[in-house]
C-alpha cells in the first residue's frame, strides 16, 4: 500500500475495490489497499446489478421464479469467486471444529471443508435463494438485492478497523487497516445507495446489519482473538442475509 498517498478518494479506487472483491476483468494494482475501502459498497452494487439483471430477464422470459432466483444467486457468487462463501465455510469449520485459538486458525487455513462448513454453506444458500424468490414474487428484486450488496460490504471494513488481525500474512493484513474516515465514507455511501434503491426501510436494514456484525465480531474475538479474511467473508454473508430478510419482510 502507498503510505504517502493520503487522498481520501480517487477515481481509480473503484477499480481497486472491484479488483480485490470481485473477479470482474478490471485493471488494478491494488496499491491503495484499505484506503480504497470507501468504494467497497460500489463494488457490491456492481456485482448485484449484473446478477439481478440476469435473474430479472430470466423471470420475465417466463422461467420459474426458483430458477430466476438461483441464476441471480449463482452470478452473485461467480462474480466474487465465492470468496465470501469460502470465508463463511472456513469460519464455521474453525470456530466450532477446534478447541484452541491455534487449532481454529489452522483449520480455517485448511483448503478442505468439513461438516460445519458444508452446513453453513447450505443454510446460507437456502436462505438467500428463498429470500430472492420472495422478492421476485413481489416484483421488487432490483432495489433490495443492490441495497443488501452495498450495505453488506461495510461490516468487513468495520471489523478490519476495530478488530486486531488474528493471523499474520493473510489477505486482510496485507490489505491494511482502513482509517475511521474511510469507514465513515463507505457507510455513508452504502446507506445512500440503499436509500435510493429501497427507501427508508434501508435504515432498518442498516441497523440490523450493524447488530449482526457487532454480534459476530464478539464471536470472532472469543474464538480466534480478532479477524482474518475468512472472518470478513463470513460477516459479509451474514450481513447480506440479514439485509435481504429485512427487505423481504417489510417490502414483499
Amino acid at each position: 500500500m502507498l503510505k504517502n498517498d493520503t487522498r481520501r478518494m480517487r477515481a481509480t479506487d473503484i477499480a481497486v475495490a472491484l479488483g480485490l472483491l470481485t473477479r470482474l476483468p478490471v485493471r488494478s494494482d491494488g496499491a491503495r489497499g484499505a484506503q480504497a475501502g470507501w468504494a467497497w459498497p460500489l463494488a457490491g452494487a456492481v456485482v448485484a446489478f449484473f446478477a439481478t439483471a440476469a435473474g430479472w430477464i430470466a423471470y420475465h422470459l417466463g422461467l420459474p421464479e426458483g430458477f430466476a432466483a438461483a441464476l441471480t444467486l449463482m452470478l452473485l457468487i461467480v462474480q466474487t469467486g465465492a470468496m465470501h462463501e469460502d470465508g463463511l465455510a472456513d469460519c464455521a469449520d474453525g470456530f466450532w471444529g477446534g478447541w484452541s485459538t491455534g487449532r481454529r486458525l489452522e483449520i480455517m487455513k485448511d483448503s478442505r471443508i468439513g461438516a460445519y462448513g458444508v452446513i453453513a454453506l447450505a443454510i446460507s444458500l437456502i436462505a438467500r435463494w428463498s429470500l430472492l424468490v420472495t422478492l421476485l414474487q413481489a416484483q421488487i428484486l432490483w432495489g433490495p438485492v443492490i441495497a443488501a450488496a452495498a450495505i453488506s460490504r461495510v461490516p468487513m471494513l468495520m471489523l478490519m478497523r476495530y478488530l486486531p488481525s488474528a493471523r499474520s500474512g493473510g489477505l486482510s493484513e496485507r490489505t491494511g487497516v482502513p482509517d475511521q474516515e474511510t469507514v465513515v465514507m463507505a457507510s455513508a455511501l452504502a446507506l445512500l445507495v440503499a436509500l435510493v434503491a429501497t427507501g427508508f426501510v434501508a435504515l432498518l436494514a442498516a441497523l440490523a446489519v450493524a447488530a449482526t456484525a457487532f454480534g459476530f465480531s464478539k464471536v470472532a474475538l472469543s474464538k480466534i482473538g480478532g479477524q482474518t479474511g475468512d472472518v470478513l467473508g463470513a460477516v459479509q454473508q451474514m450481513s447480506e442475509i440479514t439485509a435481504l430478510a429485512i427487505f423481504a419482510a417489510i417490502l414483499a
